[in-house]
């Protein structure tokens, strides 16, 4: 045989097996799924109340843009971030952005929670989180963890640490 027939029987064979899959997509295959608090998973659900006594739950922010916090009192940089969420809110809550924080249980508070977040000046629902729910949101590696969720509830945007209201704001203005 010769090496020209050959290659031509080798590019055949490579160009054929290409196309071949044994899992073919197409109506009713299942795409992998994507971990919990990885970019493109989806909001949990969950159904709560918050500190005050009220309702939250995924089913009501469905079809708003999402803010969640995770973070504690004991978190100086938490301390720092949330009166940002609270002006973002201020802002865009009109347009169909909501910010909701889930208190982290991993310590013991330095101080009550409603105080502080009078002190703060924050008024968006904050939860008190056991850490099944926060592991919906994937796993905790910091405070604060900060996810931003666009209106199909998927999410755009993660931040773990500190970071400013201004950068949040960029990622909530496109998704309004």
């Amino acid at each position: 045989m010769s090496v020209k027939r050959a290659t031509l029987i080798v590019v055949a064979l490579i160009l054929g097996l290409a196309g071949c899959n044994p899992h073919p997509v197409g109506p009713g295959s299942e795409k992998a799924a994507i971990a919990p608090g990885e970019l493109g998973s989806r909001l949990p659900r969950f159904d709560l109340k918050d500190l005050q006594g009220n309702d939250v739950s995924s089913e009501r922010l469905r079809g708003k843009v999402v803010l969640v916090d995770i973070w504690a009192t004991w978190c100086q940089p938490c301390r720092k971030e949330m009166p940002g969420y609270q002006k973002l809110l201020d802002g865009y809550g009109s347009r169909g952005f909501a910010v909701v924080g889930f208190k982290s249980n991993m310590m013991m508070d330095t101080e009550n929670p409603v105080q502080f977040a009078k002190e703060i000046g924050v008024h968006y629902p904050l939860v008190s989180a056991s850490a099944e729910l926060i592991s919906r949101f994937g796993e905790l590696q910091g405070l604060p963890t900060t996810m931003i969720y666009d209106r199909e509830g998927i999410l755009r945007k993660k931040v773990i640490g500190f970071d400013y209201a201004e950068s949040f704001e960029e990622a909530v203005k496109p998704l309004l």
